[in-house]
Formats: C-alpha cells, structure tokens, sequence
C-alpha cells in the first residue's frame, strides 16, 4: 500500500469528489485556534489535517485567530499558537488573519440578516432563554420579541453597538425554527453584548460576534472550500449553512466536514480544565512537561516529527474514541530510537568499591554510541574505576525469586565491560544499605549447575562521572479516562526528581536540547547546561503502564 493510500481518509474522499465533481477548482482549508489558551496534542491532529491536506492537494491553509470573546482571550496565547504551528512544521505564509479583521464586515451581514427577516433583537434574560428554549423531547417557545420588525430590531441593534444597554440586556438572534429537532436552530444567538477591549480592537465594539455566526462568514470571506470541525459542531452545520445561504453568499460556498476530535488516555484536553491546572499551580505553568500541550511537550523533548507521526498513525475517524497514551509514546520512541546516542547514565546511584582493585587503578572501555549500527555514530570511551556507581534498583539485599540482577553472593555484568560479584552490602543504623563491596572479573565465574547468564547492568565511573538532575517525568493522572478530579485523580509520582545522579564522562560536552538514550532508563532531552546539566525523561523504553493494568511490576 502506497503512502497515499494509507492517508486516505473520509474527509480527502469527499475533497476528491468536490475537485472531480468541478464544485471547487483547489482546496482551500484554515486553523482556526481561539486564543484562550495554549495548544495541545487535541489540536496538533487539527493542525496537521488542515495543513497537510492543504499541502497535498496544492492548495493553501489559513491560520486565523477566532477572538471573538475579548474577555478570555491573551496575546500571549496568539503568540504562543504561532509558535507552536511553526514548530509542528508548517507555514501559514502570508494568510495570518484574525476574526476581528471582519468585525466591520460581519455587522453589515448582520444588519442585512435584520433588514431581510432573518433576525431579530431579544431582551429575554439568559434564564428566560433556557426556558423558551425547550429540551430535546419537547420544541421551544417563540421569543415575545421575534416579531419585532425588522426597523425596530435594526434600531435596537445600532444601539446595542453604541453602548446604550447593559450586557444581558439585548441580544441580537437568528429567526430560523423554535421547533426544530436540533436546538442549534431554534433561534441562536448571533451578536452580544459585552463591554471589554478586545486586543486588536481595543474599545471600538461593545458588542461581538457569537463562534457559529462569525466562523462560517469568515470561512465565506477567506475563500476557504473545506471547513474541517471536530465531531461537536456537526450539529452545528445546519446554522453554518443557514447563515450563508440567506445571507446569500455567493457559491461555491464553503463545505463544513466533522472528523472525531483526539481524546488521548491519562490527559486531560479541556483548555477550561487545563487553565485550573495552571492557575491553581497544580503544575508549573503551560509548558509543565506534564501537559499534554504542545509547549509542555517541545519543553520534555519531543519531536515535531513525532507527533505528526502519532497523528498520521491514529488517522481520522467519524466517531470519539479514546487513544491509548502508548500510541504516543511508540511514535516518540521510533522517531528518537534511529537518531540520538546510547549513553550511561545512573539517576538512583550506589556505591560499589572494588576491593581487588588497588587504588588509583583504571580501566578503559571503549563503546559504540549506536551498538546496532556502530560506525553510524561512532564510540566513546567509558573509564572505570576501583569505585563506580551503580542503579540502587539493580541491587536486592533479599532478592524474591524474580529479581535476577545484583545481590549478595550474586555476579552480574557491567555493560560494555567486564563482571562483579557481591561480596557485601555496607548498611546503615537503619539497616538501608548505602555501599557495596565487590569483586572484579573481565571472565563470568564458571556456571554452576543450571545458573543463569549474569544479568546486564549499566553504571559509571565515581571519580569520572558528571553530577546531574534528572527529572522523570511520568503520566499526569492516574486514571485512563480522567474526569478532572484534580485532587483525587493526580498521579502523585508524575514528576520525581533525581538530584544526585551521574552521567557517564562523555556527555561532558553536550549542548542543550540534544536527546539521548540513556540505557535502560529512557530518552531524555538535556534542558539545561547547568551546572548541574538537567535531563527530563521524554519518554520510558517499554510501556510500565501497561504492564500495571496486568498485575505486573513495570520494567
């Protein structure tokens, strides 16, 4: 199968009909991100749909801010939407818009709708208005005020707009259907009230466009042909098609087409729920490493690339469903597995002396970045001396059946080099062990009778490693499925901080933002030159999640 078979989805299906059915010449598609808050992964599928679809059939893609509602929106989320586009890997080019360049453009169709009819002003308070309109068993009730003319409606609204009532007071409605089975056509709501500056406007409007109202006018003013939504706004399309077509706006008029939105397990996509994550400092800030947003993942380590291979991978579908994080994660570890070094790094470290080793004696090792293809990236030298330090989880005082690593009496190998054996653990008063004493072999010690092969450990010189922090980032809550109980759902180990660790000697001059695979631990970005240097874990190499949900202790 062809890569373009594989991308081949409903949504390029129906873009291969208007284009052979003569309904648009080429493809004209848009992003159009509401500045309140930054993006997350939820998005990055929007924006790769959007833009790699405008990319492959030659057309163009429109970034174009909906800041509609001044009140919770912030240039420094408009600021932080273009960056974050840029970095996924995609160019707007000249074609940066804004809902507030038409604000002069959607009043004057909006005056048209009241002068043809098709809208009218309402005083019904917001309670009022939930109770005329109806519920999805039972058809609403006409406003008393859907028969004002359209002279008394068009004086009321150039009032709205020069600020003589008070917000709630008045809002200006479309005059569709209170009987319609889809509420979404039962009169809504196309211009209100509201006395803030707006970022761009500053104080000219008090009144502002409704999201639905102002979406398809600007799609119509754009030229956009193909209006993709997430699944929420299929019922919505009826209203988008109605606006423009009593508007009547010229053809070929814009083509809205719902896919399923990403709803990924142990994340939370709600901008709402997010923001009280930030603001209630139940994380860092909106690039905590933790969040499933686009700043927070760029900050951990990922990949453009990365993620628009998890997007290409999970492809678009006409139904919600959740993904599994480890659809993510997999995406991550291809990405990163053919491109960064295998390094040593220990991020719990235990002491080991090696008694038969005088002091001051030293070995050296010489190890391929990438054993899989060693010429690729070449090799490094890894110095041991008569005190190394390895992983405390690598060693057991009392070992149960299943731990095969380290233990008193027990031998293992030193990756890249050559075998020790336990000969005591050094303990404290509170019997928690804080040394190891032990023996050296560049041979294993003959097999007895059905013995295992030693087990592989990683570890690095005491006197020639590199202090450093590690961060070890992990799944923000605990539950697959989060409702957004903050306190009883947070994973209490999503971020554990590892301040003493030791980084082999040849990551001395690494700059930050490369990656590495520290062996057996995971890919890490290096965040920070230090000193010390900081390394957040980007991602584990196996999946311990999964593992859990089975019962079983995770690699």
């Amino acid at each position: 199968m062809s890569k373009d078979e594989k991308l081949k989805n409903f949504i390029r299906n129906f873009v291969d009909e208007d284009l052979e059915n003569k309904r648009y010449s080429f493809v004209m598609t848009r992003f159009p991100p509401e500045p309140n808050g930054y993006l997350h992964i939820g998005h990055a599928k929007s924006v790769c749909l959007n833009f790699g679809m405008a990319r492959d059939y030659g057309g163009r893609c429109n970034l174009r801010f909906d800041d509609t509602n001044p009140v919770k929106e912030d240039v420094e989320y408009v600021e932080s939407i273009m960056s974050d586009v840029r970095w996924l890997g995609f160019d707007w080019e000249d074609r940066l818009y804004y809902a507030s360049d038409y604000f002069d453009k959607l009043y004057e169709c909006a005056e048209r709708l009241i002068r043809t009819g098709h809208a009218y002003v309402c005083d019904l308070s917001p309670e009022e208005v939930r109770e005329y309109r109806g519920t999805l068993t039972e058809p609403g009730r006409d406003s008393p005020y859907r028969d004002r003319t359209p002279e008394e409606s068009l004086d009321l609204f150039r009032r709205m707009r020069a600020g003589e009532f008070g917000e709630g007071e008045k809002f200006l409605r479309a005059k569709i259907d209170m009987a319609s089975p889809n509420v979404n056509m039962r009169d809504p709501a196309l211009y209100r009230i509201k006395k803030a500056a707006h970022h761009r406007t500053g104080d000219k409007w008090l009144i502002y466009p409704m999201y639905d109202y102002a979406h398809c006018v600007s799609d119509a003013i754009e030229g956009v042909t193909h209006s993709i939504c997430t699944l929420e706004f299929e019922d919505h399309r009826p209203l988008y098609d109605w606006a423009l077509e009593k508007l009547d706006w010229p053809e070929p008029r814009p083509r809205q087409i719902e896919f399923a939105r990403l709803n990924l397990e142990y994340a939370l996509m709600s901008k709402r729920k997010l923001l009280q994550l930030v603001k209630e400092n139940y994380v860092s800030g909106w690039d905590d490493p933790r969040l499933p947003t686009l700043a927070a993942m760029r900050r951990r380590g990922l990949t453009p690339a990365s993620i628009r291979l998890f997007c290409e991978r999970i492809g678009v579908a006409k139904k919600d469903s959740w993904i599994e994080m480890e659809w993510l994660d997999k995406a991550i570890r291809d990405d990163l597995n053919p491109a960064v070094k295998r390094v040593m790094a220990v991020v719990d470290p235990l002491k080991v002396v090696i008694e038969n080793w005088e002091e001051g004696h030293e070995a050296t090792y010489q190890a391929p970045y990438f054993p899989d293809d060693p010429p690729s990236m070449g090799y490094r030298d890894l110095p041991m001396t008569r005190e190394i330090y390895i992983e405390r989880d690598d060693f057991r005082l009392d070992p149960p059946p299943d731990f095969f690593r380290l233990a008193p009496g027990r031998e293992a190998r030193l990756r890249w080099g050559g075998f020790i054996r336990c000969r005591e653990a050094v303990t404290d008063a509170s019997g928690e062990v804080t040394g190891l004493r032990a023996t050296f072999s560049p041979e294993p010690s003959p097999a007895e009778g059905g013995a295992r092969r030693p087990a592989i450990i990683h570890w690095v010189s005491a006197a020639k490693s590199i202090p450093a922090t590690v961060r070890l980032y992990d799944r923000l809550f605990l539950t697959p499925r989060p409702t957004g109980d903050l306190d009883g759902e947070l994973n209490p180990q999503s971020l554990i901080v590892r301040d003493t660790a030791r980084l082999e000697a040849s990551l001395a001059g690494a700059k930050p933002g490369e990656r590495f695979q520290f062996e057996r631990l995971g890919y890490f970005l290096l965040e920070a030159a230090g000193p010390p240097p900081v390394f957040n874990r980007i991602v584990t190499l196996k999946d311990g999640w999964a593992r859990r949900s089975k019962g079983k202790k995770p690699a």
